[in-house]
C-alpha cells in the first residue's frame, strides 16, 4: 500500500472517539501539546448550575471532557462498559472538588441507554447538556466486499445507533424543560470516503444526518444539537488505528495542515464553547481537525 494512502486512511480512522474498550490499555500516540493537568473544581463555574450527560466517558475524549465540565462547576454524570474504571475517574473527579457520577451503559442496547438517561434524571432532575462521544473504530481494515458483516453492525450499532438511542430518551426531558443543547461526536470521515474503513465512515455520515434532522424538529424547543467532527486526536483509539495501520503518529500528522495530533483538551473546549457561548449555531457540525477539511 502507498504511504500517501496510508497516511489518508489514518486521518479518518483514528478521528478521535472514545470509548474503544480493546485499545483501553493501548499507549496514546504522542503529540505536541502537553496534557492538562486535573485541576481543582470551582463550585463558582461557568457550569456551576447544569447538568452535563456524557456517554463514553472511560477514556479519551470523554474523559478529558468529563472532567473539563466538573472543573467548571458542572455536575457529569457519564457512561461506559468498563465499570471499576468508570467508578475510578469518578471518584477522582470528587476528590478535585466536583461532582460526578459514574454507571454502566453499552449504547448498543437500547435499554441501556434508557437506564442510564433515567438514572440521570432520578438523580439530578434534569439534563442540561449532552455529549454523544461513545464510539468504536474498525477492527481490521478491509474493503466494501472484504468487510466482515459483523464488524459492520458492531461499529454501525455502537457509533450511529448509539447516537440515535442517545438522542431519543434524551431529548423528551429537554422538551420538557424547553431547554437543552445536544453535541454529537462525528468525524472527519463523516465528510470525507476513506478506503477500507466503510463501516467507521459510514456511521459517521449517519452522525452528521441525524444531528441535522434533530435540530430542525426541535429549535422551536429552544434546543441546539450540533457535531464535532475530529480528526486524529491524541487517544487510545488513535493507537489502535496507528496500529492497524502500521504507522507513526508523525505520518499520521503530516496529513493536516497543523502538523500535530490535535489534544483531547482542545475538542473538549470546543464541546463546552458549543454548550455555552454559541447560542445561534444549531443543526451544524464543527470542522475540529486542525484544518484538514479546508484542504
Amino acid at each position: 500500500m502507498p504511504e500517501i494512502s496510508r497516511r489518508q486512511m489514518l486521518t479518518a480512522g483514528t478521528a478521535g472517539i472514545a470509548g474503544f474498550a480493546a485499545a483501553a490499555q493501548a499507549t496514546p500516540a504522542r503529540s505536541q501539546t502537553s496534557p492538562a493537568p486535573q485541576v481543582r473544581a470551582s463550585s463558582n463555574g461557568r457550569f456551576a448550575d447544569k447538568v452535563v450527560l456524557i456517554t463514553g466517558g472511560t477514556s479519551g475524549i470523554g474523559e478529558v471532557t468529563a472532567r473539563a465540565f466538573a472543573a467548571e462547576g458542572a455536575t457529569v454524570h457519564f457512561c461506559g462498559r468498563r465499570e471499576a474504571l468508570g467508578e475510578q475517574i469518578a471518584q477522582s473527579i470528587r476528590a478535585t472538588g466536583g461532582r460526578a457520577t459514574y454507571q454502566r451503559a453499552d449504547v448498543r442496547l437500547e435499554n441501556d441507554v434508557k437506564a442510564f438517561v433515567d438514572g440521570c434524571l432520578e438523580r439530578y432532575g434534569q439534563i442540561d447538556i449532552a455529549f454523544n462521544n461513545a464510539g468504536i473504530f474498525v477492527p481490521t481494515s478491509a474493503t466494501v466486499a472484504d468487510t466482515d458483516v459483523t464488524a459492520w453492525n458492531d461499529v454501525m450499532t455502537t457509533n450511529a445507533t448509539g447516537v440515535f438511542y442517545s438522542m431519543k430518551y434524551e431529548l423528551p426531558p429537554m422538551v420538557r424543560q424547553q431547554s437543552g443543547v445536544i453535541i454529537n461526536n462525528a468525524s472527519v470521515s463523516g465528510h470525507v470516503a476513506f478506503s477500507t474503513i466503510s463501516p467507521y465512515t459510514a456511521s459517521k455520515h449517519a452522525i452528521i444526518g441525524l444531528t441535522k434532522v434533530a435540530a430542525v424538529e426541535y429549535s422551536a424547543q429552544n434546543i441546539r444539537v450540533n457535531s464535532i467532527s475530529p480528526g486524529a486526536v491524541d487517544t487510545p483509539q488513535l493507537a489502535q488505528g496507528l496500529k492497524i495501520f502500521g504507522a507513526t503518529p508523525e505520518q499520521a500528522a503530516q496529513g493536516y495542515p497543523i502538523k500535530r495530533i490535535v489534544a483531547p483538551q482542545e475538542i473538549a473546549s470546543v464541546v463546552m464553547w458549543l454548550s455555552e457561548s454559541s447560542a445561534c449555531i444549531t443543526g451544524t457540525d464543527i470542522d475540529v481537525t486542525g484544518g484538514y477539511l479546508t484542504q
